[in-house]
């Protein structure tokens, strides 16, 4: 099985971190989080991988290398231009089995073959992981008509969601919505596939999962992982 691997992002949530570092080589415990996806995909039957980068790309490829050390072999494909999500997998050659797409900064434990699996067994051209999540607002929301009388008054409210992990699975065709160097982000690719009649399905999984885009997140990422590390890795031996 062959992944994409989205790692060119500027991080600007994370700065001034990002700004001397690319966010997928935020260090999670004592290595970076680019390393524990790389090793996942690894454990999970995946061969190849292709990192879309551009921010601090030559730092990214200098850690990775060609990927033996993470038994995966690695290629590149540099933007020269931003294309957002879904535009960079237009510039990667040899995308014609099914194919995984994720954001390089994710710290998820996630089952990836089984995500495959599911994409296969359902006949999808797209299969989009997703997760609950729950937001609380920290004030009173005050619901008014149109001359500000009161409707509704709700103290602190939680509101559930579910939402895209970040990671997508794709037959090759679905590049035929792509034009070349076009800007383009995932969620417009999903819905120009629905609307174009293509499959596109989701597959909602109970696993831990951290975006590590704000400072908050990541910061929580750190410490889930040291607490529960056997669940995001099989050690050697393990």
């Amino acid at each position: 099985m062959q992944a994409v691997i989205l790692a060119g992002g500027k991080g600007t949530r994370l700065r001034p971190y990002t700004t001397v570092l690319p966010k997928p080589l935020m260090p999670i415990g004592e290595m970076p989080i680019l390393e524990v996806v790389l090793r996942q995909l690894k454990q999970s039957g995946f061969t190849k991988a292709t990192l879309a980068v551009s921010h601090l790309a030559e730092l990214i490829e200098a850690f990775c290398g060609d990927g033996s050390r993470f038994g995966i072999e690695l290629s590149y494909s540099r933007e020269t231009k931003p294309l957002s999500t879904a535009g960079p997998m237009k510039l990667i050659k040899g995308l014609d089995q099914t194919f995984v797409t994720m954001n390089g900064d994710l710290l998820t434990t996630l089952d990836f073959s089984e995500l495959v699996r599911f994409h296969k067994e359902k006949g999808a051209d797209a299969t989009i992981a997703i997760h609950r999540r729950s937001v609380r607002i920290d004030y009173g929301v005050v619901e008014t008509d149109d001359d500000g009388a009161l409707v509704g008054y709700t103290e602190k409210p939680e509101y559930h969601y579910r939402v895209s992990m970040g990671v997508n699975v794709f037959e090759p065709g679905v590049l035929e919505f792509i034009e070349e160097g076009e800007t383009l982000g995932i969620p417009d690719l999903m819905l120009r596939l629905k609307d174009a009649g293509k499959k596109v399905i989701t597959f909602e999984s109970p696993c831990l999962w951290f975006d590590i885009g704000r400072l908050e997140d990541y910061d929580e990422a750190v410490d889930v992982f040291e607490e529960r590390r056997g669940e995001f890795l099989v050690e050697p031996g393990g």
